[in-house]
């Protein structure tokens, strides 16, 4: 891991992350596409022709793109409850009692985020009401990597927030099933059906609907450049919940952290992707040298020690910094997905942090724990997004409605002024509606 000791060279690698949309198609992709298309097609181009297939063609495009993209034949698109009942018996027991045991947590603590948003109120005529979305879609990417956390981390405050329909989308293998993994998690969360679409034809058959899947109100869940850039295209005829980019996690610590601890946590995020950031934010060199010295211990015994490899030379490093306040002024100017303080006293900075999508205090909160068994949502905000976002919960599946309900006094004050003011606009039939009110009194 490299040590940046200037802080201008710090900043540098701060800011050298970029929209997962303008990272260049690996050699494999390119060469899918162009056997796809006939031609070599931009990324954007590429998702326009799948999404104006699937709204022209429904199943039959899905079909197409999931043999021609995913090299996998599928005739029904729906995993039927059979697959889901045999998923069961391809699993240790042990693997569905931690999944059970993940729901519970993620469940309970999206009930109790659920009191808070639930927030509705009546008062002088005005007022609002809380509704849940009547369908929402989870895309959770990954065959090899089944991300069944993801399906947890997804439905579940979905199914918390009361929509009345929950439906996952999944690439799919080689013969065409979903894993069992992520068909077992899926049922434990409740979902309310799973269907076998990958990519971008996944997120345009829930944004427009086809014969077999549902029109749904919002799409959620995070993906890869073809369904980054397809829920991009299809915003606006659906809702999403964000654009999700490579993983990032900041760790600021001090000489009372134990370096072989912060190496694992850098190593796990960096596991992720060769275009994850894993970053260590310290003042001090002593730390900095230890925890660069574990790493490359610990990276000896890791299978992904290749893709972790590329993350730390790519986007990762150590930043040293004058002092904890200056790790988390840099903190703060990044915006982190996962901010970790493995600090004294962590909770007597935890107010100093403005910018970031979770926040992990102690070493005994490490980030991976956060990823599978401590309750809140791990899809969170990345690419600097966490300034103005946070993590998936509730609120992602509700809409607040204003309601006018005007007792009968106010109706002259209030009319006459809206009446000023729509003449001031030039919108006299505005102020037509309003002074009939007034002259048929």
């Amino acid at each position: 891991m490299r040590i940046i000791r200037n802080a201008e060279e710090g900043k540098q690698l701060l800011l050298s992350r970029r929209p997962l949309e303008t990272e260049e198609l690996p050699m494999d992709m390119r060469e899918t596409t162009f056997r796809t298309f006939g031609q070599e097609l931009s990324p954007d181009e590429v998702v326009r022709r799948i999404i104006r297939d699937v709204r022209d063609d429904g199943d039959n495009a899905v079909r197409y793109y999931n043999s021609k993209l995913d090299g996998a034949t599928v005739g029904d698109l729906k995993v039927s409850r059979d697959e889901i009942a045999a998923a069961y018996n391809t699993l240790d027991q042990e693997l569905i009692e931690a999944l059970k045991f993940a729901a519970g947590r993620v469940r309970r603590y999206h009930e109790t985020q659920l009191r808070g948003a639930m927030f509705d109120f009546q008062q002088n005529g005005l007022g609002q009401m809380t509704r849940p979305l009547q369908r929402a879609a989870i895309y959770v990417p990954g065959t090899r990597a089944p991300l069944p956390s993801t399906v947890l981390m997804c439905a579940i405050p979905a199914r918390v927030a009361g929509v009345d329909e929950v439906y996952l989308a999944s690439p799919v293998l080689p013969d065409g099933t979903v894993p069992p993994v992520k068909l077992v998690a899926a049922d434990i969360a409740g979902v309310d059906g799973v269907y076998k679409a990958g990519g971008a034809q996944g997120v345009a058959a829930f944004a427009y609907g086809t014969e077999s899947i549902p029109r749904v109100d919002k799409i959620a869940g995070p993906g890869g450049l073809f369904v980054t850039i397809a829920k991009r295209q299809v915003f606006g005829d659906v809702g999403i919940d964000s654009i999700y980019g490579p993983t990032e996690t900041v760790i600021i610590a001090d000489e009372s952290a134990n370096p072989e601890f912060v190496a694992a946590d850098l190593i796990a995020q960096a596991e992720h992707d060769a275009l994850a950031s894993p970053i260590l934010l310290t003042p001090s060199h002593y730390l900095a040298d230890n925890v660069a010295a574990a790493i490359e211990r610990q990276l000896k015994t890791l299978e992904r020690a290749k893709i972790a490899r590329a993350a730390f030379d790519g986007r990762g490093g150590c930043i040293l910094t004058n002092d904890i306040d200056h790790a988390i002024e840099l903190a703060n100017f990044y915006a982190p997905e996962h901010l970790c303080l493995c600090i004294e006293n962590p909770s007597a900075y935890a107010h100093k942090v403005k910018n970031a999508g979770g926040l992990f205090l102690g070493e005994a909160s490490p980030e991976a724990v956060g990823d599978y068994t401590a309750g809140p949502s791990h899809t969170m905000p990345t690419g600097g997004s966490a300034r103005w976002s946070g993590p998936l919960g509730v609120h992602d599946f509700l809409k607040k409605m204003a309601v006018v309900n005007l007792p009968e006094d106010d109706m002259e004050e209030l009319n006459h002024y809206a009446a000023i003011i729509a003449r001031a606009e030039g919108l006299t039939g505005h102020a037509h509606a309003v002074e009939k009110r007034l002259q048929g009194r």
